[in-house]
């Protein structure tokens, strides 16, 4: 027997549901050809090992629930009743006979020989033995001897009912906090992450022990569960292999074998089975604990905890007094408790779209559930899962479970806006008007759900939606211009040389007031821990906070001069360029090299960096009056090991001229592993812009590349060739790609104004780059 048997059945599989694509549909055509093939090989290996003892095989897990995979494990329970002096002599034997096919054929084989009682003694206290049991079923040979195994293993369930329904309950929990949401990463683990079938197995599992499960829910959680299973069997169909997580570079593919448009809505459609199998989840097993019932009391007019949950009063009327839905969010939030069914379903029934302005006070409450920051997110999963979010604010729709397919976006649009806000109330004490903050945060983003600009479309859309909040002009102009700027501080932060003047008075330009600046800085802040692990760090903040610092000041009405310069280059970069010699020195991620201004060493040094496998996250350059340089490299290891005494001995080398840098990047380049894909859209072609009036001393020229090994030693490189020399230069890669800023003038000193020079400038670095 050999692997093509099996790739024939999975042919069969997919030619039996080739017209519905079903996920279900598949699992159970893959299951039922299995079958047929089991039950040949078993009859098969009965007939060459003939025994006079009771013998029946089992299917449990996933191929006993009748939903197999393409790939995943064959788990096959042989059960009989031989004594065990005889198991060896006579049931081995046949065991061997069904395995060894089986594995000739490529099948990962989940197996086990047991008598009745070994099971069962086994399924006493084991989870995992006692839930194979739960759906377990038969296949071939003495099926008496079958039915007692699951018969006596759904009793032992039902006697250790609450023990294992506890157990269930902490394996849950553990594997929640292990894995991330389906709903919410990039390259989501469909079966382990919270939201993945694991959790809907484990509610089914739990209804044997008694949880109780609404009707609808049921067959809500079977809905999504379709879904979920229909991307799985795409994804073993695309990738070949057994496997639970969908990557990026395979979405595409998979997007096209299941059904899908293409990856973004399949992506949107795992995404809103992922969050509404959590929500729930979460809602059937809250409904598991035991609380007090005589915890009741009044929390607002017509809002009241009873058995720790908020609930509208029966005399309240929500069709009436609309802003209940949020007083009842806003008590959620502050009490860390969920809203009531009940009290979901009446807000459901009875509030009426808001079209026209909010009712009176309903953006007072709406602040207050933002400012509760983290708890309130939860509070907002319960309102858009019950279709309320749209009901007072119809532009939130496009964004719901839109998906955002790159390495930075860790959520959804509409997550992404609530983790923003959330973040923003921790923050409030920057700033003047907390309101303004999380409204600001949770709008800033709301235009990615049309089409255009972001930014642009975003600005046009709360311009229509300030005043139907009920604010009034100035605090529009100042949201609008948050949402117009919300990337302002990161890029000129990470981009240009915030020392110069002409940085500081631009910023100070856009923005024109402490009062937006001092928001946007919190923006940032809570925009960028939104946005993921990678978007945010001390390095970042610490450039962001130098560039607020210097332009409030002249906001003020002083020069950027005046502040007190407190980064690269720092006073012991200052020290050492002063000392006139070689200093090469590192901290953690951190390496500063200092030298005397030669032509050429910035992309020396690179070249050395690149070498050794080093990427480049961000990196600065300086130089001064006296003919010393100065360069720092914050970089990264794809193995996360540096040989930092060969690193220092190779700068030496590299900085006297005496090594084949070109030549050694080449062999780096031969046996280079290529980078996994990180971003849905590919990096459009190289370009090259010079920024106008970008600094007071220095033409200003912004390089986008695809990353490549050396990409930065070659660029750095052509500047040279072209005779320029770098004053400043900072590189930040996002990414597959890198954005290089550059302060580059002459050798005479000189900016880099005539047009035929900046073209020819231009066609040097497109070259180096491509």
């Amino acid at each position: 027997m050999t692997a093509t048997v099996r790739a024939a059945h999975l042919d069969e599989a997919a030619a039996i549901t080739a017209r519905d694509r079903g996920g279900r549909e598949f699992g159970v055509a893959l299951a039922s050809i299995t079958d047929a093939w089991v039950t040949e090989l078993f009859e098969q290996a009965l007939a060459a090992h003939p025994t006079k003892h009771r013998v029946a095989i089992l299917a449990v897990g996933g191929y006993g629930r009748g939903e197999l995979a393409p790939y995943s494990d064959l788990d096959l329970l042989l059960v009989h009743n031989a004594k065990p002096r005889k198991v060896a002599a006579e049931i081995e034997p046949v065991a061997s006979a069904l395995w060894y096919p089986l594995w000739d054929a490529g099948v990962k084989l989940g197996h086990a020989v047991r008598r009745v009682d070994e099971q069962l003694d086994l399924v006493d206290g084991d989870l995992d033995s006692a839930t194979a049991l739960l759906t377990a079923r038969f296949l071939a040979g003495d099926e008496e001897i079958a039915a007692e195994v699951t018969l006596r293993g759904r009793k032992s369930w039902e006697a250790q009912r609450s023990t294992y329904l506890s157990a269930l309950r902490e394996r849950m929990t553990a594997r929640q906090a292990e894995s991330a949401d389906v709903a919410y990463r990039l390259e989501p683990d469909i079966k382990n992450g919270h939201g993945g079938l694991r959790d809907v197995q484990t509610v089914w599992w739990a209804m044997a022990s008694g949880l109780d499960v609404i009707e609808q829910d049921l067959a809500d959680l079977d809905a999504c569960y379709d879904t979920l299973l229909r991307a799985r069997v795409a994804t073993h169909l695309t990738t070949g292999r057994a496997g639970e997580v969908m990557r990026l570079e395979d979405q595409d593919a998979i997007a096209a074998r299941g059904g899908w448009s293409d990856a973004d809505a399949l992506m949107a459609d795992v995404a809103e089975a992922g969050r509404t199998v959590s929500w729930l989840c979460d809602e059937a097993w809250n409904r598991a604990i035991e609380r007090d019932p005589t915890d009741d009391r009044g929390i607002a007019p017509g809002v009241v905890l009873r058995n720790g949950e908020i609930e509208l009063t029966e005399g309240a009327d929500p069709g009436r007094d609309p802003t209940l839905l949020l007083q009842a969010a806003v008590a959620a939030a502050r009490n860390d408790c969920r809203i009531g069914r009940a009290t979901l379903a009446r807000l459901h029934d009875e509030v009426e779209p808001w079209e026209g302005d909010w009712p009176v006070g309903a953006r007072t409450e709406l602040v207050a559930l933002l400012l509760e920051g983290h708890r309130a997110i939860p509070v907002l999963e319960a309102l858009t899962h019950h279709e309320l979010i749209s009901r007072m604010l119809p532009e939130w729709r496009p964004v719901r479970s839109k998906p955002q397919r790159n390495a930075y976006h860790r959520f959804t649009v509409d997550r992404h806006l609530w983790e923003a806000a959330a973040n923003a109330a921790e923050l409030v004490e920057r700033v003047a008007r907390p309101d303004l903050l999380v409204l600001g945060a949770l709008f800033h983003d709301i235009g990615k759900g049309y089409p255009g600009d972001h930014t642009e479309v975003g600005m046009e859309m709360f311009r229509d939606i300030g005043p139907r909040l009920g604010l009034n002009r100035h605090d529009v102009d100042v949201i609008v211009t948050m949402i117009e700027h919300h990337l302002l501080l990161s890029d000129v932060a990470m981009r240009r040389d915030i020392s110069d003047e002409a940085t500081i008075d631009l910023v100070a330009g856009l923005v024109g007031t402490v009062e937006k600046l001092e928001l946007l800085d919190a923006l940032t802040e809570a925009d960028s821990k939104a946005t993921g692990t990678s978007a945010w760090g001390s390095w970042k903040a610490q450039l962001i906070d130098e560039l607020v610092s210097r332009s409030k000041h002249v906001l003020g009405g002083g020069f950027a001069s005046e502040v007190e310069w407190r980064l690269f280059p720092d006073e012991a970069t200052l020290v050492a360029m002063a000392a006139g010699a070689v200093d090469i020195s590192r901290n953690d991620d951190l390496i500063t090299i200092v030298s005397p201004d030669v032509a050429g060493t910035f992309s020396q040094v690179a070249g050395v960096v690149s070498m050794h496998g080093l990427d480049v996250v961000t990196s600065r350059a300086y130089s001064d009056e006296q003919g010393m340089a100065a360069s720092q490299f914050r970089v990264t290891s794809s193995n996360g090991e540096m040989n930092w005494r060969k690193v220092k001995n190779d700068l030496r080398k590299g900085l006297r001229r005496e090594l084949a840098i070109e030549a050694h990047l080449a062999d780096r380049a031969k046996t280079y592993k290529r980078r996994r894909k990180l971003q849905a859209d590919t990096p459009g072609p190289p370009k090259v812009k010079f920024i106008e009036g970008g600094s007071s001393n220095a033409t200003v020229v912004e390089i986008r590349a695809v990353s490549k090994i050396g990409i930065l030693h070659r660029i750095t490189q052509a500047l040279d060739d072209m005779g320029l020399d770098i004053r400043h230069a900072t590189v930040h890669t996002m990414g597959i790609e890198v954005v290089d800023t550059f302060y580059i003038r002459t050798r005479t000193g000189e900016l880099v104004t005539n047009t035929a020079h900046r073209k020819e400038i231009q066609k040097a670095l497109l070259h180096a780059v491509r």
